[in-house]
């Protein structure tokens, strides 16, 4: 292998490495944004170093692994426990746990993330106003496919300490999952009965 390609593979590692432990322990959502606070803090310019977001990904398990091998599945057990329970609450709405508590990447900054799935979507406030939940409404940009994204409303309670991020779609929406930011690939969603045998 060239030097140039050695040195690069290098940079790549690094910088993933660095937006890795970003992420996890600043709580960075953001890939992107993680990668590239990483290469600037590593003085790298050259767009070509940025690693994958699947690089970025395996690098966040080995920064697990290593430095918090012993708290980290207790702190993912904790988030999916908040999870089952959200998820028994709304589960009118056919409730999908995504994102990082699922993928098991999860870090005392996350979210837990659920899309939910109704008729009409204004249910899911008027659900939790009628049972004394206080949230706030917001949107989340999601990818539809290769060229194509879109704003879902999302609803943001707490739980536990914990926000819980309720990602609202169409009851059609159930049948095809949006892109992945990490792949690309459509997201991987999990019912009740898969989040619970999770934890067993």
């Amino acid at each position: 292998m060239p030097k140039q390609s050695i040195r690069s593979k290098q940079l790549r590692q690094q910088i993933a490495d660095y937006a890795a432990k970003l992420i996890y322990e600043s709580g960075i959502r953001d890939y992107q944004l993680a990668k590239q606070k990483a290469a600037n803090a590593l003085g790298v310019s050259d767009a070509k170093c940025l690693p994958t977001n699947q690089e970025l990904e395996a690098a966040l398990l080995a920064h697990i692994n290593l430095f918090d091998s012993a708290d980290q599945p207790k702190k993912l057990v904790q988030l999916r426990k908040i999870a089952i329970r959200a998820m028994q609450y709304l589960q009118q709405f056919n409730p999908r746990l995504v994102g990082n508590v699922l993928s098991g990447t999860a870090s005392k900054h996350d979210s837990v993330v659920l899309h939910l799935f109704c008729d009409i979507t204004e249910q899911v406030g008027l659900y939790l106003n009628d049972t004394g939940v206080p949230f706030e409404e917001k949107q989340r940009r999601i990818r539809l496919s290769q060229n194509e994204y879109t704003q879902q409303p999302m609803v943001k309670f707490i739980a536990d300490a914990t926000p819980v991020e309720l990602i609202l779609f169409s009851q059609d929406d159930i049948r095809q999952s949006p892109l992945s930011p990490i792949d690309s690939k459509p997201m991987q969603r999990a019912a009740l009965a898969e989040v619970e045998s999770l934890i067993q």
